[in-house]
């Protein structure tokens, strides 16, 4: 029997998450996941894979969306309050037009100050359609993809295993940045084959495998590359049939509701890895 052990969601894309012991599911995945990017002057997105210092950013944002405070070692705190009605601008999102509301010049200095190099920051709008592919058709803000992205610990602890038999180091789940992580699989990767999981009244989809990048090399406490770890080790078992190295999968929500750490996940229906 599967439960939900740990529950993140990241308010700014490619910054530091948020623990929750329970937190609201929309359609759009866990409230407040990526509502928030961080973007070049022309727009277009940034990311760990590019500017691994994003990941020493921490933002907090009220349950009401409405603030937003982004703090980081060495600097003050920025405290915003959180624009939703601004002009519209286009942002670039893995070469798809997008549309952004700027947050301003003083979250935009922040930003740049830290990062190093100029930065902005925008916010979803309120009438984002997002349609996301895969398996199952769903929403999301600026994740890379799907709204949810689900990793169990056995995935992990396998994973581990085959680093330690390398004389490698154990690497935490944070590296891989998931939404949900749930315990009680003894098979590894047992996510990759769940199409439908009922968790309290909120309900998943399977979308697809979680082709991983560059972002789990970076150390997510420091903001440093410490690669080539765990792409390395991975890339010798967990190549994905289309391309690319997968570990975990990403969900589309099918039904929002509430889901608490400690409920459980129940799948209603199996079927075949992509792998």
């Amino acid at each position: 029997m599967a439960r939900v052990v740990e529950l993140s969601y990241y308010p700014v894309k490619g910054c530091a998450g948020t623990s929750a012991a329970q937190a609201p599911l929309t359609p759009a995945g866990l409230a407040h996941d990526r509502s928030f990017m961080v973007v070049s002057e022309e727009g277009v997105y940034r990311t760990q894979r590019r500017d691994p210092r994003l990941a020493v950013i921490r933002p907090a944002v009220t349950a009401d969306g409405e603030r937003l405070t982004l703090s980081a070692p060495g600097t003050e705190d920025l405290h915003l309050r959180v624009d939703t009605t601004g002009a519209r601008q286009k942002v670039d999102l893995f070469g798809t037009a997008y549309q952004g509301i700027d947050q301003g010049d003083t979250a935009a200095d922040w930003l740049s100050e830290v990062l190093r190099v100029r930065s902005r920051l925008v916010r979803v709008p309120p009438e984002h359609d997002r349609v996301t592919d895969g398996m199952t058709p769903g929403t999301s803000g600026y994740a890379d993809s799907c709204a949810l992205h689900v990793v169990s610990r056995s995935t992990l602890e396998l994973l581990n295993r085959k680093l330690s038999e390398r004389g490698a180091s154990p690497l935490p789940m944070n590296r891989f940045r998931p939404n949900i992580v749930l315990d009680g699989w003894d098979e590894p990767h047992a996510e990759d084959r769940a199409r439908r999981i009922r968790i309290g009244d909120t309900e998943l989809g399977y979308a697809k495998l979680a082709i991983r990048c560059a972002v789990t090399l970076v150390e997510q406490e420091s903001g440093a590359r410490a690669g080539p770890e765990p792409l390395r080790t991975l890339a010798g078992y967990r190549r994905a049939s289309e391309g690319g190295i997968a570990f975990g999968a990403k969900f589309a929500v099918l039904r929002p509701g509430g889901v608490p750490v400690g409920d459980e996940a129940v799948v209603t229906a199996w079927g075949e890895s992509e792998l």
